[in-house]
């Protein structure tokens, strides 16, 4: 069995610290240059999008709206990785890992932009409501469901079932600390709200997460400006250590300027999961008048992950600097960060936050496996056995202890990662021909409109009819 995990975490480690850093970081900079800094021209649109409500189809039903289908993917990019793996990093790499986490956070967000417009211009329709992602784009753009098929596998299991485990286990954990809460109970109390919320299926889904992403957020924002606000002449301090810590000739001097940078880009790419193949699974469901706008508002998703959330993070903890070294990493140093700025109930506060936070990735992250699910073979009863497994999956991480799960998740997902960064390299182009045919329409004050003859050449469209 030994030998077994070791295998894992070693080829896990070698995915993460040489392949996919690599690739996510070349493509990320290739992206950004192709689409003429998109990340950054186009900011303003990204807000404005926001506000759209979803379009009517012919039979009147209007879907999911731009904004749901962000708070979808928001729900599964922000999880505990925000509060837990932000304290990882810099108790592994120092504050200057917070700059690598904002420097892959800027490049991958051309990425999150390219592939979240591919699920948008090949999903399909599904009585009132669309589905796609890579798997859809793999098939229908690259003519390889082979590869469809090994991606839906492989993010089924790691999202819907796996990381669903890991999830549940925080809250349970973080309750018993804070509350003394039986975490067999607790498990029952959770497994019971996933199940009424994923079996009301896509719209309830929507519904739920369209509420609690942004109270979670706002709440947890609002905290981290209170601790800037009463610091306020430590800031330049921090911001000091962070910049010294990513560039400083200390790391350099001592050979750890690579772990620096190492800490920083992984913990960036777990949090936001641009290029990952994770988010456009929810960038589908939206139903827009231009796959362009649903591109764009991940594209905020990315910088609502990172540099809003876990910059948060990042100066909770920064603050009280010194007086914490040594005493915990994870989720602990967190706490205790902000324990020693607002007091005891500093640490309700967290757990209440891990609840939140946790909980919309299991919705959100159960969603990224029924779209898988549905195809690879849309039968109810196939969907509804899985929907059976989620809820046990989540009752499983309640009690369990789960390290063997998180390495086995690291490998897999990192797998994921590689066949959809093959697929967007490849179709990355026609990512670009849209939008340009977007800002066409946009110069002539015209609001986007998409049809599959607005790029020449695209075959197997199913939602862009003439």
């Amino acid at each position: 069995m030994d030998l077994v995990l070791n295998l894992f975490y070693s080829l896990s480690n070698f995915l993460w610290s040489y392949v996919l850093i690599i690739m996510l970081v070349g493509l990320g900079i290739y992206f950004t240059v192709r689409t003429n800094f998109v990340q950054f021209r186009m900011l303003k649109d990204m807000f404005l999008l926001l506000g759209e409500g979803a379009v009517k189809g012919k039979d009147g039903h209007s879907g999911i709206s731009s904004f749901q289908a962000f708070c979808i993917s928001t729900a599964s990019r922000v999880g505990t990785g925000n509060l837990a793996g932000v304290a990882i990093a810099i108790s592994i790499g120092g504050p200057g890992a917070v700059f690598w986490m904002w420097a892959m956070a800027i490049v991958g967000a051309s990425s999150s932009f390219v592939e979240s417009t591919l699920a948008q211009i090949y999903k399909e329709k599904e009585g009132d409501h669309f589905r796609g992602g890579p798997a859809y784009y793999m098939e229908k753009a690259l003519g390889k469901r082979w590869m469809g098929i090994l991606f839906s596998i492989i993010i089924s299991i790691v999202f819907g079932l796996i990381f669903n485990s890991v999830q549940a286990n925080t809250i349970t954990l973080a309750f018993e600390k804070a509350f003394s809460t039986d975490r067999f109970i607790l498990g029952i109390i959770l497994s019971i709200l996933t199940a009424v919320i994923i079996f009301g299926g896509v719209k309830r889904i929507a519904k739920f997460v369209e509420y609690i992403v942004p109270i979670m957020a706002v709440a947890y924002v609002l905290i981290a400006l209170f601790v800037i606000i009463k610091n306020i002449t430590l800031i330049p301090h921090v911001l000091g250590q962070i910049i010294s810590g990513a560039f400083g000739f200390n790391q350099a001097i001592g050979g750890g300027i690579g772990a620096v940078v190492m800490q920083g880009v992984k913990r960036g790419l777990f949090s936001n999961e641009a290029g990952m193949g994770s988010a456009p699974n929810a960038a589908a469901t939206a139903n827009v008048s231009h796959p362009v706008k649903q591109g764009l508002i991940q594209t905020l998703g990315v910088f609502t992950d990172t540099l809003l959330i876990c910059s948060a993070t990042a100066f909770i903890i920064l603050i009280p600097g010194e007086n914490l070294k040594g005493t915990s990493d994870g989720i602990q140093l967190t706490q205790d960060a902000l324990v020693s700025q607002i007091g005891s109930w500093g640490s309700v506060f967290i757990a209440i936050c891990i609840f939140l936070f946790a909980f919309s990735s299991v919705i959100g992250n159960y969603y990224y496996g029924e779209a898988n699910i549905e195809f690879l073979n849309g039968n109810k009863f196939i969907l509804n056995i899985y929907r059976i497994c989620v809820v046990g999956m989540v009752m499983f991480g309640s009690l369990a202890k789960i390290q063997i799960v998180w390495d086995m998740a690291d490998l897999f997902m990192g797998v994921m990662a590689i066949i959809n960064l093959i697929a967007i390299g490849l179709l990355g182009k026609i990512a670009m021909d849209a939008l340009k045919d977007y800002q066409e329409q946009k110069k002539k004050g015209l609001d986007p409109q998409f049809k599959k003859s607005s790029i020449p050449g695209l075959k197997n469209i199913d939602a862009w009819d003439d």
